[in-house]
Parts: C-alpha cells; sequence; structure tokens
C-alpha cells in the first residue's frame, strides 16, 4: 500500500504550518510544501477566506487546521492523538479553541509579528505595541501553565492535538526574549516545553531557528 502523501501550500515558518507538519509525523504520512502568500489569488480558490496552510491529501482538497489535523490522525493515525472519553475529547477540544482563540492572536500580533517585522523587515521595532501586550501574554501563560500543573498533558493523560497546538503556539513566545523571560518563571511550564519538544514529530517539525540554535555551543 503507497505511504500517503500531504503537500501544503502556506508560509513556510508559519505556527499553524508547523501544526499540520507535526501531526503529519506523527501519523507517518510524509508532506511537501510550496511556499504560498494566504493572499493570492491562487490561495483564494484554495481557502475563499484567504488564510494558510491549505492542503491536498487523498484526492481531497482542505482548509482551516482543525479540520486538515482531525482528518490526518482519524484517517491515517487511527485517531490516536484524539481521545475516545468525551469528557477528556471535551477537554481537548477546549484547549485547541483557547488556543486558536485566545493565545494565538495575541502571541502573534502581541509580540511576533513586531519582532519579525524589526528582524527581517528591519523596521523599527515597536516596543510600545510590545510593552502593551505583555500583561496580557503573562496573564495567558499563567493560565497555561496552572492547566500543566495539575496534568502531564492539556487533555489530560495523554497527549493528544491540543499539545500540539499549544506547543506550537508556545514555542515561537519561547525564543522572543520577552517570552523567553516570563516562561522561565513559570517552571512547569518551562519542563512541559522542554519535554515535549523532545518529541520526535516536532524535532522533526523545528524551524530553521530552532536547528541552529540547538547547534549552537553552550
Amino acid at each position: 500500500m503507497p505511504v500517503p502523501t500531504l503537500h501544503i501550500h502556506g508560509t513556510i515558518i508559519s505556527t499553524y504550518t508547523r501544526i499540520v507538519q507535526t501531526v503529519a509525523e506523527e501519523a507517518g504520512v510524509g508532506w511537501t510544501i510550496t511556499a504560498t502568500p494566504a493572499q493570492s489569488e491562487e490561495n483564494r480558490r484554495r481557502h475563499p477566506f484567504g488564510k494558510v496552510p491549505t492542503v491536498e491529501i487523498d484526492g481531497l482538497s482542505l482548509y482551516e487546521s482543525v479540520a486538515i489535523t482531525q482528518y490526518i490522525d482519524n484517517v491515517h493515525n487511527g485517531g490516536s492523538l484524539q481521545p475516545d472519553d468525551p469528557k477528556i475529547r471535551a477537554e481537548m477540544d477546549r484547549w485547541i479553541a483557547i488556543a486558536n482563540n485566545y493565545l494565538f492572536p495575541t502571541f502573534e500580533h502581541g509580540l511576533l509579528m513586531p519582532r519579525l517585522a524589526h528582524e527581517y523587515l528591519k523596521t523599527p521595532l515597536r516596543s510600545d505595541i510590545i510593552e502593551a501586550a505583555l500583561p496580557d501574554i503573562a496573564r495567558y501563560l499563567g493560565i497555561v501553565c496552572a492547566r500543566i500543573e495539575m496534568s502531564p498533558h492539556f487533555a489530560g493523560p495523554d497527549f493528544t492535538l491540543a499539545d500540539i497546538f499549544l506547543y506550537c503556539m508556545l514555542r515561537p513566545v519561547q525564543m522572543t526574549s520577552e517570552g523567553r523571560n516570563l516562561i522561565d518563571q513559570l517552571l512547569p511550564l518551562r519542563h512541559w516545553l522542554n519535554r515535549t519538544g523532545k518529541r520526535d514529530s516536532l524535532l522533526s517539525s523545528r524551524w530553521p531557528r530552532e536547528i541552529e540554535n540547538a547547534a549552537e555551543p553552550k
């Protein structure tokens, strides 16, 4: 039986692209990626709201990362990243929704985009935006840390899709000086990130900077 292949259209360095790549790695699904601007005419044919990533797999064209990851896990991984118990499943769904609706917009617009624009586009660092966002970022990280203090994973005893969504959103925050300072004060969260980041699927989906940093002498 041929190994399924996932083709991703989207931003190469992207939280949601990494989420999809990580789930594919968990399922043993090979993947390729084509850099595709979200607002391009080509992408709007795939995603009417102009978002990335979109994917092609098994003759299907899919968009929205929750739908993509659940499909890959259900069809190619026996649903092993999704709990059978309805209560635990609800906890997983809740944390994915928290990540998508609250964490990502605050982290992305309040910290990551100002940092990326400064580093790659050489625009002046918008410290005002970062400083205004830091109280919410700190509060959200505290909420996340309180959950992981109670349980080894976000949905409960087992690693699920929720952990992939949360890790891929938290890791870029940890890679900024502001985020690292905050997370270093939250030992349960820092330990969870360190432990979870050693998982093969997340090692395989690392961004180039993570690989470079890991290779640097300490």
